[in-house]
């Protein structure tokens, strides 16, 4: 299974979750797949708010904007040595 690195087309924008780390590397049978597995790990506000209740529709969720995020084959990341 491939590794892909995610990381937001704008590097300032405000939503990414990360702050600190350009970009975030897993394992996905395609782009698509990491792109979900991106957004289900990292929904922001899973509750939206008061005026929108949507579940996964907060400020900072990636979902439904699949143009704010890139998405690129990359290789297996170095282990962490602690």
């Amino acid at each position: 299974m491939p590794w892909y690195a995610v990381r937001p087309r704008d590097e300032a924008d405000p939503r990414w979750p990360l702050p600190g780390k350009p970009e975030i590397v897993l394992k996905a049978q395609s782009p698509d797949e990491a792109r979900s597995k991106f957004e289900d790990a990292y929904p922001s506000q899973p509750f939206g708010s008061p005026t929108v209740p949507v579940r996964d529709s907060g400020l900072g969720s990636f979902r439904g904007e699949p143009d704010a995020l890139v998405v690129t084959e990359t290789g297996e990341p170095p282990a962490k040595r602690e």
